[in-house]
């Protein structure tokens, strides 16, 4: 099922600091959650994932459990502002559907109430990085959950060839300092040739060739801790538009990265 924004709503890569990896800004709490214009149409899209695929888009280690609660208890006191109607044991949302609210499967629900995809990552006692040991994950960007659930940031981001020891440090450093009080968010653009949002890949697994590819995709980072257990959720919305829809501004700094990304010297 092909899903495609009107527009893209967020491009921070436009300006230079935007560009810089890892590009992280801070967040205004108010804008961590959103409902766009294809809301409907990507919830239907999750309802279908997780009803057929639950063990591909689904993860909680026994760890994660308490962080997974808290989340949804963060996020529930939030739609009201987003147009949901929240009960004791449901929710109604934008759309007109209702939710059930399972507190037994807390990012199940979350699944089932935004666009957004959730990922819980903490940090063990003595360790020296923070851990994936939860997700609901129903639109993968060319990864897989059962691949990186119960590693660390390193060892997650192995395939990626900017991701090298010094970038490692920096997010890992940047994950240490996070506070409650103060969100961050980032957010990547990738050219595709296939809109598909369910794109999962194994790691090492040829990309599919990009180059000329009429669509642009585009994730939202958020990263916010959570008070009472500490955990980072990591939060990815995801936006597909069709190459000409970018405004002018946003075309002339996709092209510029490109020429960048070519002018690197490979091998």
């Amino acid at each position: 099922m092909t899903i495609l924004h009107p527009d893209l709503p967020f491009a921070p890569w436009i300006r230079p600091a935007g560009q810089r990896l890892p590009g992280v800004m801070p967040l205004d709490r108010a804008d961590w959650l959103t409902c766009d214009a294809v809301y409907a149409e990507q919830m239907a899209e999750r309802t279908a994932l997780l009803a057929a695929r639950p063990d591909d888009v689904l993860a909680t280690l026994p760890q994660a459990e308490p962080a997974a609660r808290e989340l949804l208890d963060e996020v529930v006191k939030e739609l009201p502002a987003l147009g949901f109607a929240v009960s004791a044991d449901s929710v109604l949302r934008p759309d007109g559907v209702t939710t059930a609210l399972d507190k037994s499967r807390p990012l199940w629900t979350l699944g089932h109430l935004l666009q957004a995809d959730f990922c819980l990552l903490q940090k063990p006692a003595g360790g020296a990085e923070h851990v994936l040991t939860g997700a609901v994950l129903c639109f993968p960007s060319s990864w897989t959950l059962s691949e990186k659930i119960g590693k660390p940031l390193m060892r997650i981001h192995l395939p990626v060839d900017s991701y090298d020891s010094q970038m490692g440090a920096r997010v890992q450093r940047l994950f240490d300092a996070i506070r409650p009080e103060q969100a961050l968010w980032r957010a990547n653009v990738l050219r595709y040739t296939n809109p598909a949002l369910y794109q999962p890949r194994s790691e090492f697994a040829p990309k599919d060739k990009r180059d000329g590819g009429a669509y642009i995709r585009s994730e939202k980072q958020c990263l916010v801790k959570l008070p009472k257990t500490g955990a980072v959720v990591f939060s990815i919305h995801t936006v597909v538009v069709r190459r000409d829809s970018l405004t002018s501004d946003q075309r002339a700094a996709l092209e510029q990265i490109e020429r960048s990304a070519q002018a690197v010297p490979r091998g």
